[in-house]
């Protein structure tokens, strides 16, 4: 399954991502999440990888499992910080031989493991791995981007070069990390367009799950919270857990008419592992027949 096959001949496309269980009693929760989540029919899943390899055989463990027990089409993900090209092509070689189509590319994080070392021959750039991948493989590969700027980027134009380097080097499609107001998107699109970037640019969304998680996520991946949204988690009542995940429904909801609205290419909803949230999302937006 390629992934720019069903960007070029249908809108929008449904995809949802989660990250590999670590623990027994995880997986079999990610299991049933999956299953609630399938039931949906969305067009795919796609897998993460953790920081520096760190979950690399349970990436590949799930992704094997999503393929050949659960018959999902499946997206793996490869994050190369700290990995020698010889511990890519092996990560590579494996998804390659499970039938993998498709990669999403990201240099990814350094580990927060103060004995972690990279290797001597790692990638700074994740468009120097793409154009190691691409000179190497059959795979269709993505890359991500960030409508408010990668936090490491002098600005968002200068992202914006470097997010147009990575698709010359042979990304096909950008995902998009999330965001919660609109008009970012829609202003990184256009700057991308004006580049030169004409890859399908995907939006990414994120469900507030809890206060806390929202607020977290916000600093670690520079993704703002807007005034409004801001007042509205504050408003909450810390005991109320259901409170959070309805604000975050009806938010999502919201945001979600107005990309189809505009047009976009697909959704692509940040599961977090879990079912709730994003099923209510996708069945409201059903019943509006908006997807």
């Amino acid at each position: 399954m390629r992934v720019t096959d069903l960007y070029s001949s249908q809108k929008p496309v449904i995809s949802m991502e989660f990250f590999p269980p670590r623990t027994k009693a995880a997986a079999e929760k990610f299991d049933t999440t999956i299953d609630a989540l399938a039931a949906l029919s969305p067009d795919y899943l796609s897998i993460t990888f953790g920081a520096g390899g760190s979950t690399r055989d349970g990436s590949y463990q799930t992704v094997k499992n999503l393929i050949q027990t659960k018959k999902l089409p499946t997206v793996a993900y490869i994050a190369g910080y700290g990995l020698g090209p010889d511990e890519i092509c092996q990560v590579l070689d494996a998804y390659e031989a499970l039938g993998i189509k498709t990669i999403f590319v990201i240099r990814g994080d350094k580990p927060s493991d103060d004995k972690f070392k990279a290797h001597a021959d790692s990638f700074s750039y994740a468009g120097d791995m793409i154009a190691f991948i691409k000179s190497r493989y059959d795979f269709t590969l993505g890359c991500a981007g960030y409508p408010e700027g990668h936090l490491e980027a002098q600005s968002l134009d200068d992202d914006i070069i470097h997010l147009k380097e990575k698709v010359d080097a042979g990304a096909e499609y950008v995902m998009c990390q999330y965001f919660y107001d609109n008009q970012f998107f829609f202003d990184f699109k256009d700057k991308c367009r004006a580049q030169g970037i004409d890859a399908p640019i995907i939006p990414g969304i994120m469900p507030v799950y809890t206060v806390k998680l929202t607020r977290m996520l916000s600093r670690v991946c520079g993704s703002s919270i807007p005034a409004g949204l801001e007042e509205k988690l504050s408003a909450l009542d810390p005991e109320d857990k259901a409170g959070p995940i309805q604000l975050g429904i009806d938010l999502a909801v919201d945001q979600c008419r107005g990309l189809l609205e505009n047009g976009v290419d697909g959704l692509h909803f940040y599961t977090m592992d879990r079912a709730k949230s994003t099923t209510a999302i996708i069945q409201t937006l059903r019943q509006d027949k908006l997807i």
